[in-house]
């Protein structure tokens, strides 16, 4: 219905995703949120059964009507599972680099202060909550997962022999993955957990009768809502990080430049904090056009589409959010339109919300200043989408999916539209006619 004669010519390469898995995981986020807002549950736990209550429904959609668990991608056969003896001491060895990894990540968690002050406390109890939980469950998971494994010797199996001494029988490469992996998991999901209760408890405590008449109050807590609906995705997809699911890690990104432009997004080590604030002698939005109820509600209007559009691309994600990895190749929802939309709308938003040529203190120079930093930010995030292309190009699923787009999708057709106008792009070679058997 919404294809156009392009994309039916040219058929857009299938998703890893179904949509309805994102569906099903607001839908079950909805009525959380709902029953919150009438028992009145703000708090830190009730925002993590939001987290449970938008998980569970995309893991039931996924297993039943996705049937992700029967996908060859997995590496998984239930037909045929292997005698217990044949798998043990796999088993035992995988068991043990995998507790070892979460031992040094819990020295990491020790090492870093920043883990234990501010928001980074609440997800301090919940590690320390799960991990005697976490640590009781692998060992029958483990053991019973990779009698089903096509091939058990993952990286845990190459790290346990590694630390057991077993010369020759691992693969460095193995383990290497296996430690980024974990990095990558280590650090985003205690950032997600300590962000998840603060816009939660903020939506469930809100009063409606107090913004309905005030533009930028309503613009304000629809785009609360829509990073709610980031948070809570997000943080599912850090924590369902599984085979069976087809949600695991295919691989992490092995380039150091694509770790430096993601982890100075992020605290401890953000820079928009720090050299790349922008927001000197700033004011927002409302600020500047205070008075002006139309426009007040056109702009307001404008970022909550912006936000929506960057929670959208999560919510595609359905179990598979993360960053810095290779979860499976998305092609569908705001993915058809262009290879980066959160990071396009991330910080079109910021450019509108903030207006940095504009200046409270009326000094050109916190004008030019500000919106120079601001080009740096934007820069960032460019330098961050092209380090994941590299990653991702290795697989040729990723390069079929960046070759649809640039025939068919209308930003990255725009761009190699004024590349080839200012002369930074060769134009393409037109293709050679086909030529008919004859008859």
């Amino acid at each position: 219905m919404f294809a156009s004669k392009s994309e039916a010519d040219d058929p857009r390469p299938p998703s890893a995703v179904s949509s309805g898995v994102g569906v099903a995981g607001l839908v079950g986020l909805g009525c959380w949120i709902l029953i919150a807002r009438q028992y009145g549950l703000d708090g830190p736990y009730s925002a993590l059964v939001a987290c449970l209550s938008c998980g569970l429904p995309m893991v039931i959609w996924s297993l039943l009507y996705d049937k992700v668990h029967l996908r060859a991608s997995t590496g998984i056969n239930w037909k045929n599972p292997k005698p217990w003896k044949k798998t043990f001491d796999i088993s035992i060895a995988k068991i043990a680099g995998l507790w070892a990894t979460w031992t040094i990540i819990a020295l990491i968690y020790c090492v870093g202060r920043w883990y234990w002050t501010g928001q980074y406390q609440f997800s301090m109890q919940m590690m320390e909550f799960a991990a005697p939980i976490l640590i009781a469950l692998s060992i029958p998971y483990v053991m019973w997962m990779d009698r089903h494994f096509v091939e058990p010797k993952d990286g845990a199996w190459h790290f346990g022999q590694f630390l057991m001494g077993a010369r020759g029988e691992y693969d460095r490469e193995e383990i290497y993955h296996h430690l980024r992996a974990w990095a990558v998991k280590g650090f985003f999901l205690a950032f997600m957990i300590s962000i998840v209760p603060g816009g939660f408890g903020e939506i469930v405590r809100l009063d409606i009768s107090q913004i309905i008449h005030n533009p930028v109050a309503i613009a304000h807590w629809l785009i609360v809502a829509m990073f709610v609906v980031d948070v809570q995705f997000a943080t599912v997809g850090y924590l369902l990080t599984m085979k069976p699911l087809d949600a695991h890690i295919r691989t992490a990104n092995p380039y150091l430049a694509g770790w430096v432009a993601a982890l100075i997004c992020y605290p401890p080590f953000i820079l928009m904090d720090g050299p790349l604030n922008y927001n000197v002698n700033t004011a927002d939005w409302a600020y500047w056009f205070e008075g002006h109820t139309t426009i007040l509600a056109i702009w307001g209007g404008i970022l909550v589409i912006l936000t929506a559009i960057y929670a959208w691309a999560t919510v595609a994600f359905g179990l598979r959010f993360s960053n810095l990895t290779h979860r499976g190749i998305l092609t569908h929802g705001p993915y058809r339109f262009t290879k980066h939309p959160a990071y396009v709308a991330k910080n079109t938003y910021w450019w509108l919300a903030t207006m940095p040529f504009l200046a409270t203190s009326g000094s050109p120079s916190d004008m030019i200043r500000n919106s120079v930093i601001m080009v740096a930010v934007s820069g960032v995030y460019y330098w961050r989408a092209k380090t994941e292309e590299k990653h991702l190009l290795s697989d040729p699923a990723y390069k079929e999916y960046a070759e649809w787009m640039d025939r068919n999708a209308p930003i990255p057709k725009a761009v190699n539209w004024l590349k080839v106008k200012v002369g930074w792009w060769p134009p393409a070679e037109p293709p050679a006619p086909e030529i008919q058997p004859a008859e």
